[in-house]
């Protein structure tokens, strides 16, 4: 049975040095960016969640996993077209640095997509 996950750091702790590396990376560019977010194991990766879920991220043997959300990857689709993807998952081979301006971008936008989502909830129910 695969192991479960209480917190980030537990999570980190499982992976070789390198990928480690690119997972703190990771993890502080979002915290930096979303520091009321609180980080949270969603789907047994980590993630961040702020009024709803912001972006999850994942270790794997040959890249860093970043689920932004379909939207999001759809609007940097452009910019994201190096790397492979799918609709709602982005790989980032550990082979190259993480692209954090891109990544920065991303984590922007979800904010601002989960702030405007936030307040729509709270519209309706007045």
């Amino acid at each position: 049975m695969p192991t479960k996950f209480q917190n980030v750091d537990e999570y980190i702790a499982t992976f070789p040095a390198k990928t480690k590396g690119y997972l703190k990376e990771m993890r502080t560019t979002i915290k930096n960016l979303a520091p009321a977010a609180e980080e949270v194991i969603s789907y047994n990766m980590p993630a961040f969640k702020l009024n709803g879920m912001l972006v999850w991220y994942a270790g794997f043997k040959e890249h860093i996993g970043f689920y932004p959300k379909p939207k999001a990857i759809e609007l940097f689709k452009k910019e994201l077209s190096e790397y492979k993807m799918s609709k709602g998952a982005i790989q980032f081979p550990l082979s190259q640095p993480l692209p954090l301006t891109l990544i920065t971008k991303l984590v922007k936008l979800r904010i601002k997509e989960d702030a405007a989502a936030a307040a729509a909830k709270t519209k309706t129910k007045k």
